[in-house]
């Protein structure tokens, strides 16, 4: 297994679908979220390797999120995901202090494996 992963998207067929992906990867998914309260509470909780992060949730920005999730684990790798493309948010996405960042509609088998793999030769 690559890691553990704590997945939060207010969109449970997105939860479905990114599960799927990153389990087929030989990512570990050890939970979900639909809210940052619940991101938080999750975080802090299960202690995951990767939080796969939506921008876009119904009590909050993901971008706002990343630092407190940081502060609960600060060894976790944090990936902002969004429908939108990053040139969207600016300079925002880089400003928040996530490691990466991943658009929905390109997110495919091998994305995050890759992603984390660069950071790691960084």
């Amino acid at each position: 297994m690559l890691g553990s992963v704590l997945i939060v998207d207010d969109h449970p067929g997105f939860r479905r679908e990114a599960r799927a992906i990153l389990e087929a990867d030989g990512f570990g998914v050890i939970g979900e979220a639909a809210k940052g309260t619940e991101a938080l509470q999750q975080a802090a909780r299960l202690r995951p390797d990767v939080v796969f992060l939506d921008i876009g949730l119904p009590d909050g920005s993901g971008l706002d999120l990343v630092a407190p999730i940081r502060a609960l684990v600060p060894a976790a790798v944090v990936v902002l995901v969004s429908g939108r493309p990053e040139r969207d948010y600016g300079e925002r996405v880089a400003d928040a202090g996530a490691d990466g960042f991943v658009d929905k509609a390109t997110l495919a088998q091998g994305m995050l494996a890759d992603l984390l793999d660069r950071l790691r030769n960084e």
